[in-house]
């Protein structure tokens, strides 16, 4: 599912292509492709001496008119005097040259198709005096495969008709929102809130601790490099004044490296135990959220969002099997440079999926959590997703169009209500539209296969994981994720307060 950055070979790194009598001379180069891994080509690249000295002459052809040497009139000076004067520069020109142009002849002339850019140390080839210019670089390209079968697939696909009682249990859980967290003399309780110092030691040394984290009472207390089972009868019977005491077993992925697959004891105070207060349903109050008009309008649009979170399944159920069906054969090994580059890209794409789908932030922290945990598996077996289902998309001229962009961005900023321009904005600045392309091929791809599939139905369970998931690493070392204290958690659930309910198209955006 991931997005990785696969074009071809980096066009931002090519000259531009020239057409008819304009193209430039081909290059004479003898180009030894090695294969050290499926995703890995080491290329060894020679350049004639012939090649090289063309380009040397027209070079200082160019520079000729222009040349200025003293004692001469610009331009006017002999060519052996231009060549002695500016030799250095000259040389720098025709090694750039020389080198970009034959990338550019590679990309073309192999069958490889890149997904990162060559790593090639400029500043190590030099042009010999004498004989031809060989240099090398290793680049990530997409493995070879063959396509499987993917017409024809059996698919399960999970079905549901939404009762009265599944919407008032969504109702309730859309109004903790809007709640308010109130001060609670007695014992904690499931779905209560407690404010607590969080400490975590790993061999008597502190290695990570956060200030009045407000942290909601739930089965799992889910972080960002490890989880808690159990944290119900942890923290249940707990006051203000209370140490909650446990073990967290960090994931193979945690950042601190030292510590992966270690237990790290975990210490939280209780400085406060909170309820949550739900607000009542007036007229006020729904019209605040979202322009609605009664009850039944709220309703309504709660139902809706219960379906596109069913079709968001649906499509997850779809893609688990038809992916399972179609890697089976991708035993590929991925370097684990590309798999540390592409984790971030993974976690940035299944972020927007879920905020296109009417997710909560606090379940899409909860997903966040999951992904990190698992970093280099997950985005290994989406790497892998990812260059099957775009084989399919080259092979079925499925393409991107500006209204898929559009349609994509207004759902996303329906569920983080702001305007799709800014999302827009946002998804450029951050480098992300590619993450947005990437996300709209695999899905035509998706919809493609299961055209032809044949699908069984199934109950779909709602149920859904008691989990409370902070961005919070047990065991250190979480670089640029910032810690959270009760004011900052507070503020953020003001923010999602403000977002409308409606995720239907009605109501106020």
């Amino acid at each position: 599912m991931a997005p990785p950055e696969t074009d071809e070979l980096p066009t931002d790194a090519l000259p531009p292509e020239a057409d008819g009598d304009d193209a430039p001379e081909s290059l004479n180069l003898e180009v030894e492709v090695a294969s050290p891994g499926a995703c890995e080509r080491r290329v060894t690249v020679t350049i004639s001496r012939d090649d090289i000295e063309r380009y040397f002459d027209n070079a200082y052809s160019d520079l000729m008119p222009s040349a200025s040497v003293p004692g001469f009139r610009a331009g006017r000076a002999p060519r052996k005097l231009v060549e002695q004067k500016f030799k250095d520069e000259v040389a720098d020109q025709v090694k750039g040259s020389l080198l970009m142009d034959s990338l550019s002849q590679i990309s073309e002339e192999q069958s490889f198709a890149a997904i990162s850019e060559p790593d090639l140390d400029l500043s190590a080839v030099e042009i010999p005096d004498d004989g031809p210019l060989t240099f090398e670089f290793s680049i990530e390209v997409r493995p070879d495969f063959d396509l499987p079968k993917w017409k024809g697939l059996e698919i399960a696909r999970p079905t549901r008709e939404y009762s009265d009682a599944d919407i008032d249990a969504q109702v309730e859980k859309m109004l903790s929102r809007y709640g308010q967290l109130t001060p609670h003399d007695g014992p904690a309780a499931a779905g209560d809130y407690i404010t607590a110092n969080v400490t975590c030691r790993a061999g008597g040394k502190v290695v990570a601790e956060d200030e009045e984290r407000l942290i909601r009472v739930r089965e799992t207390l889910s972080f960002s490099d490890s989880r808690i089972e159990g944290f119900v009868a942890l923290a249940e019977g707990k006051k203000a004044g209370d140490v909650i005491t446990t073990t967290a077993t960090l994931t193979q992925d945690a950042p601190n490296e030292a510590q992966r697959g270690q237990e790290v004891e975990v210490e939280l105070k209780v400085l406060e135990v909170k309820k949550l207060k739900l607000p009542e349903l007036t007229e006020e109050f729904l019209d605040e959220i979202g322009d609605f008009k009664s009850e039944e309008d709220f309703r309504t649009a709660v139902r809706q969002n219960l379906e596109r979170q069913l079709e968001y399944a649906q499509q997850q159920k779809a893609r688990e099997q038809i992916t399972s069906l179609l890697t089976e054969s991708a035993d590929w090994d991925l370097p684990q440079g590309l798999l540390k580059r592409q984790s971030s890209r993974e976690l940035e794409r299944a972020v927007m999926e879920l905020r296109r789908s009417g997710f909560s932030e606090a379940e899409i922290r909860a997903r966040e959590n999951d992904l990190r945990q698992n970093s280099a598996a997950s985005t290994a077996s989406a790497l892998k997703e990812h260059f099957i289902l775009e084989r399919i998309a080259e092979e079925e001229s499925l393409d991107v169009e500006e209204g898929d962009y559009d349609k994509e961005i207004f759902l996303i900023s329906m569920q983080s209500g702001e305007s799709p321009r800014r999302v827009r904005a946002q998804l450029e600045k951050r480098g992300l539209m590619d993450v947005l392309r990437n996300q709209i091929i695999e899905r035509k791809v998706m919809e493609l296969v299961q055209s032809e599939a044949k699908f069984q139905d199934e109950p779909f369970d709602q149920a859904e994981a008691d989990v409370e998931a902070i961005s919070f690493f047990a065991g250190g070392g979480e670089g640029d994720i910032p810690q959270a204290t009760e004011e900052a958690e507070a503020a953020a659930r003001a923010e999602e307060a403000k977002k409308p309910v409606n995720v239907s198209g009605s109501g106020k955006q």
